[in-house]
């Protein structure tokens, strides 16, 4: 099993301007951790489950993962997961497109159906019933595959969207990873089905990714998709690990490990960012020893 870092606090120690450096440092130490992935938060206002207030600082998230693509060059780099409300669909994918080319091929696209309301009423970004964001979602993920197919620039025409031309150029580097996050068992997770290639899980109970992974493989069968196509991965957050208690952590993901689940993703939610990461450190061989 792999250790991927998620980093949803910019409440950093020192202040706004110790960000930046912060953050540099942040990338160094995912990478000396050997972890396979770092990622933020597609948010611009704190969210509650943080603990933080919405007024909290936060950081545009793309802008960020390029200040870590030249403070990296082995990590894979993303947000966990961009809201498909935040940004047109054809945008989106020259944004994933510019970190790859940028990162030398390191960007994975993660992306879900968005949640935050006070988040897109303050900042006048329109938020659509669920059920329309879930039909926007749809039409992002074929969007960006026909983005990311060099011999198909054409047009597209959905309910939502419509694009004259998918025009993309330069191509990715490696094309970026689909991630689609929740476990939402009619929507969600078949989504995954036909057009991920990895979901992320909450790590709730063992018992409950077992059944979410279930459902992915019923929806697999259904599209005639080979369920061992996609990656698995869950974040950690009953309980949040911390340094301190790592080897209780990794002995509690192996239950996991034996449903399949290939990397999990834990979150430092302290002020030194980089320091916790480094406390974690540790947990990525353990964790390899899982298989």
């Amino acid at each position: 099993m792999e250790l991927g870092f998620h980093v949803p606090i910019f409440a950093i120690d020192g202040g706004p301007s110790a960000i930046a450096p912060e953050l540099a440092r942040v990338g160094a130490a995912a990478e000396a951790s050997g972890a396979s992935w770092l990622s933020f938060m597609d948010h611009f206002f704190q969210i509650e489950p943080t603990g933080l207030p919405a007024e909290s600082p936060m950081l545009e998230g793309y802008t960020t993962l390029g200040f870590l693509a030249a403070h990296t060059s082995t990590i894979d780099l993303a947000l966990l997961v961009t809201g498909v409300t935040y940004r047109h669909p054809g945008l989106l994918a020259k944004i994933v497109t510019t970190l790859d080319v940028l990162s030398g091929g390191r960007a994975v696209l993660g992306i879900g159906a968005a949640w935050y309301e006070r988040e897109h009423r303050g900042l006048g970004v329109p938020f659509p019933p669920l059920a329309e964001r879930f039909e926007r979602l749809e039409e992002a993920l074929q969007i960006v595959g026909q983005m990311w197919d060099p011999q198909n620039d054409g047009p597209y025409e959905g309910k939502h969207y419509q694009l004259a031309e998918t025009l993309n150029s330069p191509q990715p580097l490696h094309r970026p990873r689909v991630l689609i996050g929740g476990g939402g068992e009619r929507k969600t997770l078949r989504l995954v089905a036909q057009y991920g290639d990895a979901c992320n899980l909450f790590a709730s109970s063992v018992d409950d990714v077992a059944h979410k992974l279930d459902v992915l493989r019923r929806h697999c069968d259904d599209v005639g998709r080979d369920f061992g196509e996609i990656r698995l991965t869950i974040t950690a957050n009953n309980p949040r690990p911390e340094p301190g208690d790592a080897d209780d952590f990794v002995a509690a993901m192996a239950d996991y490990a034996k449903l399949g689940v290939h990397q999990v993703m834990v979150t430092p939610t302290t002020g030194s960012p980089a320091a916790w990461i480094d406390g974690m450190a540790p947990a990525v061989a353990q964790l390899a020893d899982l298989g």
